[in-house]
């Protein structure tokens, strides 16, 4: 991406397009099989090749977008996206609609690693996560409370996605275009940070698919066990969804102030425990409370870790992998759900997600301390074991133009060998500090020594 941070609007667009989809599984996988006489477990199958495909482009498009520009993945996206649903809402053939679903995710997937690329070179990330968030939210609570009032099967939901699709295309004319080829164009260079970000990216698989394990079969939950209808299932949703709104919006305005580290730790504890309450609910009061509580604090944990990832590097690729590993636990979260709660019921399924939540809570929380002392802002210079340099002038008073600003790009270290010193005795008296000389008025940019 460009080093100089473009609107975070355009971004927001694509990353709402790209994400509603998995926002909307529940709906489209109960409406496959009561519409298309899929069991639940097929129905939670054709939801995992869904995620799956979107998981395919996300890898395929890791350390790419840079190289193709924005503007060009994004549109191919979104044209794939509305192609695919718009097909599988026309079509009332499960092989066809299985087609139409995996090539849409492919759209879908490619649409949300642009916006993750874009994301982690803004100058403030978790900021522009929580935005995309919000949108994505909103939008899905809007669907959420009109679908089950219009009927439409299993198309509506399909149809929704594609037309999202549509209208954020004219968007993507706001994004970059391709970086010219030559020596303008930034070197691949190998990955920083690669223990934390492996940890943060397996955590991130194993925390979405115990998410979407028990999001993908909630409203059966709700139709079978609490005995809901369509409609309630979809007002609760919708208060769910609103609730999210309100959590992502106070983690955009909490920001740093806690760290990563305590909301990402407390949150999914508070995850996990919703999990079992929700699962195991026998009225519409614990069904709703557990739905509720749960998706108020998914998205502020899931904004937190799109936030860290994108701070462990400021091209992007830590935030499309760790994304695109996020999209493989979205893929299986519907299939292992459906397979639990047939093999074991509904309530055991809890309890088993909830554990991997909190299993999963303590390597993201530890990689959270572990890079702690980075800002929320990718790319800012940091001393050797010391905290960032942009950060210690804004907090002890630095001259301006003595560090470099909030979320420059990373400078450089290179070493010097001075292999005809090897040999010889030095003393500390050997050198000087760089500056004006003696009298010459000229500068020594390096320190000279006493016997040379």
């Amino acid at each position: 991406m460009s080093s100089r941070p473009r609107a975070a609007w355009p971004l927001v667009a694509v990353f709402t397009a790209g994400y509603l989809a998995s926002y909307l599984l529940p709906t489209i996988v109960g409406r496959l099989s009561v519409y298309l006489g899929l069991s639940p477990a097929q129905g939670g199958l054709v939801g995992s090749a869904l995620l799956l495909s979107s998981a395919c482009a996300g890898f395929c498009l890791a350390g790419r977008v840079e190289t193709y520009g924005p503007r060009r993945p994004a549109r191919i996206g979104l044209t794939l996206a509305a192609l695919g649903y718009g097909c599988a809402a026309l079509t009332g053939s499960v092989p066809l609609v299985v087609m139409g679903v995996v090539v849409g995710g492919f759209g879908s997937g490619a649409a949300t690693a642009v916006a993750a690329a874009g994301i982690a070179a803004q100058r403030d990330p978790h900021r522009t996560s929580s935005l995309g968030l919000l949108s994505v939210s909103a939008t899905a609570g809007l669907l959420y409370l009109t679908i089950p009032h219009l009927g439409g099967g299993h198309r509506l939901p399909f149809a929704s996605i594609a037309v999202a699709a549509l209208l954020v295309w004219p968007a993507t004319s706001r994004l970059g275009g391709a970086v010219p080829a030559g020596p303008a164009a930034p070197a691949a260079g190998r990955l920083p940070h690669r223990r934390s970000g492996l940890v943060l990216a397996g955590g991130m698989l194993v925390w979405s698919m115990a998410q979407n394990a028990l999001w993908g079969v909630s409203s059966r939950i709700g139709i079978v066990q609490v005995g809901l209808s369509e409609v309630s299932i979809g007002a609760v949703f919708a208060a769910a969804l609103g609730a999210g709104l309100l959590g992502v919006m106070g983690a955009g305005l909490l920001g740093a102030r806690l760290g990563r580290a305590v909301p990402i730790g407390l949150g999914t504890v508070i995850i996990a425990v919703m999990i079992v309450v929700s699962s195991s609910a026998g009225g519409l009061g614990s069904f709703a409370t557990g739905e509720i509580v749960w998706n108020t604090f998914y998205p502020v944990v899931l904004s937190y870790l799109i936030g860290l990832a994108a701070s462990l590097d400021v091209r992007g690729r830590w935030a499309v992998l760790a994304g695109s590993a996020s999209s493989v636990g979205v893929a299986c979260g519907p299939l292992l759900g459906s397979v639990l709660s047939e093999a074991s019921g509904y309530r055991v399924m809890g309890l088993i997600l909830g554990a991997m939540t909190l299993l999963v809570a303590v390597p993201v929380t530890a990689v959270a301390l572990h890079t702690g002392g980075r800002p929320l802002v990718p790319g800012s210079v940091r001393r050797r074991g010391g905290a960032p340099a942009a950060l210690l002038a804004v907090t002890t008073g630095a001259v301006p133009g003595a560090v470099p600003r909030l979320g420059a790009p990373e400078q450089a270290v290179t070493e010097l060998s001075l292999p005809e010193l090897r040999r010889r005795r030095l003393v500390r008296s050997a050198f000087r500090t760089a500056g004006p000389a003696g009298g010459d008025g000229q500068s020594n940019a390096y320190a000279s020594t006493s016997d040379r």
